[in-house]
């Protein structure tokens, strides 16, 4: 047997394989739009999260300290961690040896770095963790600070009780959005009433709304555009109307529904345009994976990583992780995902961690010599990042001989 034939792994080796996999997984650079950092004084924090009805996410680190420097190479610039922190806090980076954190060292010391703070807007610390985190293990706490603030019941038992001004509608329906709890219903209601658009509370209670592209309060938003970019920013109106197709569009995965996925995709087209590429394909694979067409998910994970991706390797090392992730034994999607896994590594030749996403795409395709050389490559780059780098890879390669 040569070795660009493939060996098909047994189930007990595959299962050892996978979860080695989601291991490495932690440490990979899934990169995309990660956390973006307030950059106003403390005071303006404060301000923006009491406005926002926001914990303040607080990343307090020095200069010198690697974890912290890992932590804002590999775990803030994820896209996953970006989008949950960036929906659900105010985030800010403080030097705590520098400029404003000298002064917020005096009400907030620190006896190790990084240490990562939630605090409320009023100044209240809300939980405070020492050392560096994964990006799972941040997205944990973060979840649980979101349970910790929540206050969707207590709203939910006023409302109940007839409370319908505009101020606390603004905080019930973010409220039950932070809680993952549908407003629709509410918010339905509120606007059955017609109150008047002209007033900016109301803009703002309609921006919150729109949870969902298939609603029909995706036209009001539509409608009043104008204003609500006057009022907020466009960029802010654009960030509102893709989170409404995408949560549409999970939503057709969920229940299967092409015409959910193509109203999602329509919507974007006509309101989004400058995402709107992007999103068909991303929305189209999310459709395709759920359905279970491997075929039809390969050729498009496969057009999207020319069209859209090309030349981008933290992309496309994302998009070659999905793929086994979703589909770890079908010949078709094993074939894309070790293509573009390999585009990666060309595009980035220093990075141990592409290296060793390629070689374990080469593995899962029965490439086993083939993914032993990739994974040599990525123990010889490993050893110029870390120790951790390097137990990493050599416990990989382990496997790979066991």
């Amino acid at each position: 047997m040569t070795c660009q034939q493939k060996t098909v792994p047994t189930m007990h080796w595959l299962l050892r394989l996978l979860t080695f996999t989601a291991a490495l997984m932690a440490i990979g650079p899934l990169s995309g739009q990660g956390i973006e950092f307030f950059h106003g004084t403390w005071e303006e924090a404060l301000e923006k999260a009491a406005a926002e009805e926001k914990v303040i996410f607080v990343d307090a680190f020095a200069e010198w300290c690697g974890p912290c420097k890992r932590m804002a190479r590999e775990v803030f610039p994820r896209e996953d961690v970006g989008g949950f922190f960036n929906r659900h806090f105010v985030n800010m980076k403080i030097d705590m040896e520098k400029g404003m954190g000298l002064d917020f060292a005096k009400k907030y010391p620190v006896s190790a770095y990084p240490t990562l703070f939630f605090i409320d807007a009023k100044g209240e610390i809300v939980q405070q963790v020492k050392g560096a985190q994964q990006p799972q293990g941040l997205l944990d706490i973060g979840q649980r600070i979101l349970e910790k603030t929540d206050r969707s019941e207590e709203y939910t038992a006023q409302y109940e009780a007839g409370e319908r001004s505009p101020e606390f509608m603004l905080k019930y329906i973010k409220a039950l959005n932070r809680a993952g709890k549908s407003s629709l219903r509410p918010a339905n209601l509120y606007f059955d009433e017609k109150p008047d658009m002209g007033n900016a509370i109301n803009q703002r209670i309609l921006l919150a709304s729109v949870t969902e592209a298939d609603s029909r309060l995706f036209g009001t938003l539509i409608r009043y555009r104008p204003e609500l970019e006057k009022l907020v920013g466009a960029a802010e109106v654009a960030r509102q109307i893709r989170s409404a197709c995408e949560a549409t569009a999970a939503k057709a995965a969920e229940f299967k529904s092409e015409s959910l996925l193509e109203e999602a995709q329509e919507k974007m087209k006509a309101h989004a345009a400058a995402g709107a590429e992007a999103f068909e394909y991303e929305s189209s694979m999310q459709f395709l994976a759920a359905v279970g067409d491997t075929k039809a998910y390969a050729k498009t994970c496969k057009k999207y990583a020319r069209k859209i991706l090309d030349g981008q390797a933290e992309p496309l090392s994302q998009l070659a992780t999905d793929m086994i992730k979703r589909f770890n034994a079908d010949s078709d999607v094993l074939d894309e995902a070790t293509a573009i896994a390999g585009e990666a590594a060309a595009l980035a030749p220093g990075n141990y961690q592409y290296q060793l996403l390629h070689s374990k795409t080469l593995l899962l395709n029965g490439k086993k010599e083939e993914a032993l050389a990739a994974a040599q490559k990525a123990l010889e780059l490993a050893r110029s990042e870390s120790p951790l780098a390097v137990r990493t890879v050599e416990l990989y390669i382990k496997q790979i001989q066991s």
